[in-house]
């Protein structure tokens, strides 16, 4: 199977790529030095000539506080770009995975959300995501749309790694405690993509490790699994505080839980709890 991947340098697109070189798959990954999204011809052209059976499309501006300013450069990458990855996918005869994010929602509910309640989105990064999920489906005839939420690996910067160092150099170090979501580890995430391009289960899935935490509660896991996976000490007291008193440009959902509907009714295996995905992940650091 010959699998073309977008935003292969990405944190996501790092791991999917050691994944499916390790597996028995012709792949191409292209970054944005490589292929530049927003330009049709270009993605035609390199797409059409690799010929794909599946292009899994991680490229995308994913700066949500920057996008509030930028709004051009956020719907220019997030709908334009992905319109030309699914006009290039189309024309190839592949099938297309586009990764989407728990943002399309307005985070207001207080059920888990699943793949068909109403999107809602509130920042500009929501709203172009979204805006790229609604020109995968009118121009792809063989889609998934991967919904996913709170990404971590061992690749680029994510929020793991930022409470990590600042644990051993802050000496009071306060986390939002009001906003809830899966943390999800991108090897699990990884796994769970090259699964479903093996079907023709096409559709909106939401995919993210199960079960759900806070932003302290994760930070509180993070702490006690690397002391101990890891040996790590850490001087910073850890306090709740609310999302109020860390003003941002872009506002966050509440809550980001996303109920893994599709994952069941299609007969996948549910990604396993977000706490097993940590451990694994401060495996693989140390």
């Amino acid at each position: 199977m010959k699998v073309f991947v977008t935003g292969s340098g990405g944190q996501l697109g790092q791991d999917l790529m050691l994944l499916l070189q390790g597996q028995d798959y012709e792949v191409l990954g292209c970054d944005r030095q490589e292929m530049d999204i927003t330009d049709l011809d270009q993605c035609q052209e390199i797409i059409g000539a690799f010929a794909p059976d599946a292009v899994i499309h991680c490229a995308a501006h994913t700066a949500v506080d920057a996008a509030e300013t930028d709004v051009d450069a956020a719907y220019l990458i997030n709908a334009t770009g992905s319109r030309n990855v699914a006009l290039a996918a189309e024309k190839a005869g592949s099938k297309l995975v586009y990764i989407s994010t728990d943002y399309v929602f307005d985070g207001m509910g207080v059920q888990p959300y699943h793949e068909y309640d109403n999107t809602d989105p509130k920042s500009i990064y929501g709203k172009s995501k979204r805006a790229g999920e609604i020109l995968v489906q009118s121009l792809s005839s063989k889609f998934f749309i991967v919904r996913t939420s709170w990404v971590y690996g061992k690749y680029g910067n994510n929020f793991v790694k930022t409470m990590l160092k600042l644990g051993q150099e802050k000496p009071l170090l306060q986390v939002v405690d009001d906003q809830k979501g899966s943390p999800t580890y991108t090897v699990d995430l990884a796994r769970f993509l090259l699964e479903l391009i093996q079907t023709v289960k096409y559709g909106v899935y939401h995919a993210s490790n199960s079960e759900s935490c806070t932003w302290y509660e994760f930070t509180q896991a993070i702490f006690a699994e690397a002391e101990d996976i890891l040996g790590l000490k850490f001087t910073a007291k850890l306090e709740p505080c609310s999302t109020e008193q860390f003003p941002r440009p872009a506002p966050r959902p509440r809550n980001s839980v996303m109920e893994h509907l599709a994952i069941r009714t299609n007969g996948f295996q549910d990604i396993r709890p977000w706490r097993e995905g940590l451990r694994d992940f401060l495996l693989e650091m140390k």
